[in-house]
Protein backbone atom coordinates (compact mmCIF):
# COMPACT_ATOMS: atom_id res chain seq x y z
CA UNK A 1 0.00 0.00 0.00
CA UNK A 2 1.30 3.47 -0.80
CA UNK A 3 1.72 6.41 1.59
CA UNK A 4 -1.55 8.08 0.64
CA UNK A 5 -3.51 4.86 1.15
CA UNK A 6 -1.91 4.28 4.55
CA UNK A 7 -2.69 7.84 5.65
CA UNK A 8 -6.31 7.40 4.57
CA UNK A 9 -6.45 4.16 6.55
CA UNK A 10 -4.95 5.97 9.56
CA UNK A 11 -7.73 8.56 9.39
CA UNK A 12 -10.31 5.79 9.10
CA UNK A 13 -8.95 4.16 12.26
CA UNK A 14 -9.07 7.48 14.12
CA UNK A 15 -12.66 7.98 13.03
CA UNK A 16 -13.57 4.48 14.19
CA UNK A 17 -12.24 5.18 17.69
CA UNK A 18 -14.20 8.43 17.84
CA UNK A 19 -17.41 6.85 16.52
CA UNK A 20 -17.16 4.00 19.02
CA UNK A 21 -17.53 6.61 21.77
CA UNK A 22 -20.89 7.94 20.56
CA UNK A 23 -23.24 5.27 21.91
CA UNK A 24 -21.67 5.18 25.39
CA UNK A 25 -21.72 8.97 25.52
CA UNK A 26 -25.43 9.10 24.73
CA UNK A 27 -26.03 6.41 27.35
CA UNK A 28 -24.03 8.36 29.93
CA UNK A 29 -25.89 11.58 29.11
CA UNK A 30 -29.19 9.81 29.76
CA UNK A 31 -27.97 8.33 33.04
CA UNK A 32 -26.50 11.67 34.10
CA UNK A 33 -29.77 13.52 33.45
CA UNK A 34 -31.84 10.91 35.28
CA UNK A 35 -29.42 10.88 38.22
CA UNK A 36 -29.33 14.69 38.35
CA UNK A 37 -33.11 14.77 38.72
CA UNK A 38 -33.07 12.03 41.37
CA UNK A 39 -35.04 9.56 39.25
CA UNK A 40 -33.09 6.55 40.50
CA UNK A 41 -34.08 7.19 44.14
CA UNK A 42 -37.61 5.93 43.51
CA UNK A 43 -36.76 3.38 40.81
CA UNK A 44 -37.12 -0.32 41.49
CA UNK A 45 -34.02 -2.42 42.05
CA UNK A 46 -34.71 -4.21 38.76
CA UNK A 47 -34.67 -0.89 36.90
CA UNK A 48 -31.44 0.15 38.56
CA UNK A 49 -29.74 -3.13 37.69
CA UNK A 50 -31.02 -2.91 34.12
CA UNK A 51 -29.52 0.58 33.75
CA UNK A 52 -26.20 -0.61 35.17
CA UNK A 53 -26.24 -3.68 32.92
CA UNK A 54 -27.02 -1.73 29.77
CA UNK A 55 -24.35 0.83 30.63
CA UNK A 56 -21.84 -1.97 31.21
CA UNK A 57 -22.61 -3.75 27.95
CA UNK A 58 -22.52 -0.51 25.96
CA UNK A 59 -19.21 0.46 27.54
CA UNK A 60 -17.61 -2.96 27.17
CA UNK A 61 -18.53 -3.20 23.49
CA UNK A 62 -17.17 0.29 22.87
CA UNK A 63 -13.93 -0.52 24.69
CA UNK A 64 -13.48 -3.74 22.69
CA UNK A 65 -14.11 -1.90 19.43
CA UNK A 66 -11.72 0.91 20.31
CA UNK A 67 -9.04 -1.45 21.56
CA UNK A 68 -9.23 -3.56 18.37
CA UNK A 69 -8.98 -0.43 16.25
CA UNK A 70 -5.94 0.74 18.20
CA UNK A 71 -4.23 -2.64 17.72
CA UNK A 72 -4.83 -2.39 13.97
CA UNK A 73 -3.53 1.18 13.98
CA UNK A 74 -0.34 -0.03 15.71
CA UNK A 75 0.23 -2.42 12.80
CA UNK A 76 -0.44 0.46 10.44
CA UNK A 77 2.34 2.45 12.11
CA UNK A 78 4.78 -0.34 11.27
CA UNK A 79 3.80 -0.03 7.62
CA UNK A 80 4.14 3.76 7.74
CA UNK A 81 7.67 3.36 9.12
CA UNK A 82 8.60 1.26 6.06
CA UNK A 83 7.78 3.97 3.52
CA UNK A 84 10.73 5.30 1.56
CA UNK A 85 10.96 9.11 1.56
CA UNK A 86 7.95 9.70 3.83
CA UNK A 87 6.32 13.10 4.19
CA UNK A 88 6.66 14.97 7.47
CA UNK A 89 3.08 14.03 8.32
CA UNK A 90 3.83 10.35 7.77
CA UNK A 91 6.94 10.61 9.94
CA UNK A 92 4.96 12.26 12.74
CA UNK A 93 2.16 9.69 12.62
CA UNK A 94 4.61 6.79 12.36
CA UNK A 95 6.31 7.93 15.55
CA UNK A 96 3.11 8.00 17.60
CA UNK A 97 3.04 4.42 18.84
CA UNK A 98 3.51 5.50 22.46
CA UNK A 99 0.43 7.72 22.15
CA UNK A 100 -1.58 4.79 20.84
CA UNK A 101 -0.48 2.65 23.75
CA UNK A 102 -1.38 5.42 26.17
CA UNK A 103 -4.78 5.78 24.48
CA UNK A 104 -5.49 2.07 24.88
CA UNK A 105 -4.63 2.22 28.58
CA UNK A 106 -6.70 5.39 29.05
CA UNK A 107 -9.74 3.89 27.33
CA UNK A 108 -9.76 0.89 29.64
CA UNK A 109 -8.89 2.85 32.79
CA UNK A 110 -11.40 5.63 32.23
CA UNK A 111 -14.04 3.13 31.17
CA UNK A 112 -13.71 1.33 34.50
CA UNK A 113 -13.76 4.62 36.42
CA UNK A 114 -16.87 5.84 34.61
CA UNK A 115 -18.61 2.52 35.20
CA UNK A 116 -17.88 2.81 38.92
CA UNK A 117 -19.36 6.31 38.91
CA UNK A 118 -22.43 5.13 36.99
CA UNK A 119 -22.97 2.37 39.55
CA UNK A 120 -22.63 4.88 42.36
CA UNK A 121 -25.04 7.33 40.70
CA UNK A 122 -27.67 4.67 40.02
CA UNK A 123 -27.52 2.77 43.29
CA UNK A 124 -26.90 5.89 45.34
Amino acid sequence: MDEKGLLELWNTKRTQVINAQKAPNFMLIGIFVLAAFGKFADASDATKYLVIGVAAVTGILAIISQYATIREAEALLVDLNRIEKPSELTKKIASSRHLLSLTAIAIVGMGLAVFALVTWAVLG
